[in-house]
């Protein structure tokens, strides 16, 4: 037995956040009766889910994991050239992952994988993805770092200014925390490279307001809480309402 919403959730018919809201408005049955209340408890092998009056079932379980992706990775299934990929880290998985956006072969940091086509497309829309958050250690023309978060042309592309803060600097480098919000391909050595600066090392340290998990070492992965989960799905619910 499961919640309501919780079971048109994993049938994949919306967020919990927005199923609740298909219960309250009278668009979901259960073995035809139409449920407007909160908490009732389904049967998945027995009882009979309607949303306007199409059956729902449960898919495929989802997973989403979080990983700390070390250097010398690539974020691809396979790559051409031989080198290591993050998915060779989970050939042994029970369901064929999909990792959530990139990070390049020499950065590291926060990676999401899942089985959720719906998630994976809505947190990766080139209109709308999520806010990314870089701890960057840049050697150069230091005094470039501001027009580091100035409109810049990336690629043909105009991407949205960024957010610059200073961690620490010497007279040699600095350590920035970067945040963009497009994560195009390698995004934020390009706009470096534009402004005089070097990258010497790139960290993603969180995903909108989910941090990297420091007791996550690097190479090893873990499940995701329903929390995070939860707020992904927010997320994703957020950017398809607006499309």
């Amino acid at each position: 037995m499961m919640r309501l919403q919780k079971f048109l959730a994993l049938s994949g018919v919306a967020s919990r956040r927005n199923s609740e809201k298909l219960i309250a408005d009278g668009h979901v049955a259960v073995n035809g009766k139409v449920i407007t209340e909160m908490g009732v408890q389904v049967d998945e092998s027995a009882d009979v889910v309607t949303v306007d009056g199409k059956v729902c079932k449960i898919q495929e379980e989802k997973h989403y994991l979080a990983y700390n992706k070390p250097m010398g990775e690539v974020t691809t299934v396979t790559d051409p050239e031989g080198r290591p990929t993050v998915m060779d880290k989970f050939r042994d998985y029970p369901v064929r992952l999909y990792p959530v956006g990139r990070l390049d072969y020499d950065s590291e940091g926060l990676l999401l994988l899942t089985n959720d086509g719906d998630l994976l497309n809505a947190l990766t829309h080139p209109r709308h993805e999520v806010e990314k958050h870089y701890e960057v250690r840049v050697r150069g023309n230091l005094e470039n770092i501001p027009k580091l978060a100035e409109p810049m042309e990336i690629d043909g592309y105009s991407i949205r200014p960024a957010t610059v803060v200073t961690i620490d600097r010497d007279e040699i480098s600095a350590k920035l925390r970067l945040t963009i919000h497009e994560g195009r391909n390698r995004q934020i050595r390009k706009m470096c490279e534009k402004c005089g600066l070097e990258v010497r090392r790139l960290k993603r340290v969180a995903m909108g307001t989910m941090p990297l998990d420091p007791h996550l070492k690097s190479g090893a992965w873990r499940e995701l809480t329903n929390d995070e989960i939860a707020y992904l799905q927010d997320i994703a619910a957020d950017v398809q309402e607006n499309l």
